[in-house]
């Protein structure tokens, strides 16, 4: 194992409003917490709102002892929430709020030197869809030293240019096979085969290390011209929020802290992300041990 490295996540903190409850989320939240479980030296750029709920997050946060010297607060804008709607199989569907406070993250001399000094700076889509988090994100890209963009498409909440140019500017891009389908008819990729998609946009974006998750199906990776495949775990899901961010953690964890073999980090990766759709809520504690027994299976 290499030592220890260090990531930032940029992006949405909120809760996710549930028909019988709220629980904390955004995907970069969920995938700040799940690197840090797995070792990783981690820190969150956000912005809360100066309201009760800001309070609430920000005690749960501590739950996790998770930095929180990078995540601003907003004085009239509320903290984010996205009602979350389940259908019978446990897939999520989402209604997002804004403008909320993580549509104004500001850009400051201290996220950018934080960010200048770490190994990895992770951001999604969703962050994006405001001007100033999104002119924030750009300034905050050209300090990264390593990129990776979780595409997370949720309509409307994004244009496609800007989601292209994010793509250009990553050094690692992963993304869901119903992502994928949309990026390629907007790129007018004419092949129906998914790997000559992905090997397509790389070609398109000069990114040479893409992931693509299937649902139940597993997850492919290209890296550097090699298309690597996992067919998955089966799994009993109670709910699937969460499973993307932890999957990506997962891999980012096996490829680039613990060893840099494909079909391993897949099947880390998949056993990871199972593991949490078989679990209520997006940060349900998952042992390495737990994953391990998955594996294996």
């Amino acid at each position: 194992m290499k030592d220890m490295l260090s990531a930032i996540s940029y992006g949405e903190i909120l809760w996710d409003v549930f028909p019988d409850g709220k629980a904390l989320g955004g995907a970069p939240l969920n995938l700040c917490l799940r690197l840090k479980s797995l070792g990783l030296t981690v820190k969150m750029i956000s912005r809360l709102g100066s309201d009760p709920l800001a309070e609430e997050t920000r005690t749960a946060i501590e739950k996790f002892d998770l930095d929180q010297s990078l995540i601003q607060e907003d004085n009239s804008l509320e903290t984010g929430q996205v009602l979350v709607n389940l259908d019978s199989s446990g897939s999520a569907s989402y209604t997002i709020k804004e403008p909320v406070a993580w549509d104004a993250i500001a850009s400051t001399e201290s996220n950018k030197k934080a960010v200048s000094q770490t190994d990895l700076f992770i951001f999604g889509s969703l962050a994006a869809r405001s001007e100033t988090s999104r002119n924030t994100l750009k300034e905050l890209l050209a300090k990264a030293k390593y990129a990776i963009f979780d595409v997370n498409l949720r309509a409307p909440h994004y244009k496609m240019e800007h989601l292209i140019q994010f793509m250009k500017q990553a050094d690692m891009i992963k993304m869901n096979d119903e992502e994928l389908e949309e990026i390629a008819q907007h790129l007018d990729i004419k092949s129906q085969n998914i790997s000559e998609q992905i090997e397509a946009i790389s070609k398109h974006t000069n990114t040479s290390l893409i992931c693509v998750t299937c649902g139940s199906e597993g997850a492919i990776l290209y890296q550097d011209g090699k298309i690597h495949k996992h067919s998955g775990y089966k799994i009993e899901v109670v709910d699937t929020v969460g499973a993307g961010d932890s999957f990506l953690a997962g891999l980012i964890y096996q490829l680039v802290m613990v060893e840099n073999n494909a079909e391993k980090s897949l099947a880390f990766a998949c056993a990871l992300g199972s593991l949490v759709a078989g679990k209520k809520g997006a940060n349900a504690k998952i042992s390495k041990e737990k994953i391990s027994e998955k594996m294996a299976e």
